[in-house]
């Protein structure tokens, strides 16, 4: 399970991630999106422990991001792509097996 509750990311005086809460219960498949820039990838690097929220909170499996970063990363699997997926060759749905 994942909740996200007020999750907010401030880069000096850009905010990347305003307030953003929303929950996933097992089984559920979601999908983030939004235009360039509008917090997408920044809010999953802070679920991936990668960044820590200017303030706000998410809980995975009941641990929290900010002070079990440990378990989170024991529990996810994440790849960031761009142009190029890890293996070029490979399909999308290949790639993440």
């Amino acid at each position: 399970m994942l909740r996200v509750e007020n999750l907010t990311k401030k880069f000096k005086k850009v905010t990347a991630v305003d307030n953003v809460s929303f929950e996933v219960n097992p089984g559920e498949i979601i999908g983030l999106l939004g235009e360039n820039g509008a917090g997408k990838t920044t809010t999953l690097r802070m679920l991936a422990t990668m960044l820590k929220p200017t303030s706000g909170n998410a809980m995975i499996d009941g641990y929290n991001i900010i002070d079990n970063p440990n378990k989170i990363r024991e529990r996810i699997g994440i790849l960031f792509g761009g142009d190029v997926a890890l293996y070029d060759r490979l399909t999308g749905r290949e790639n993440m097996i």
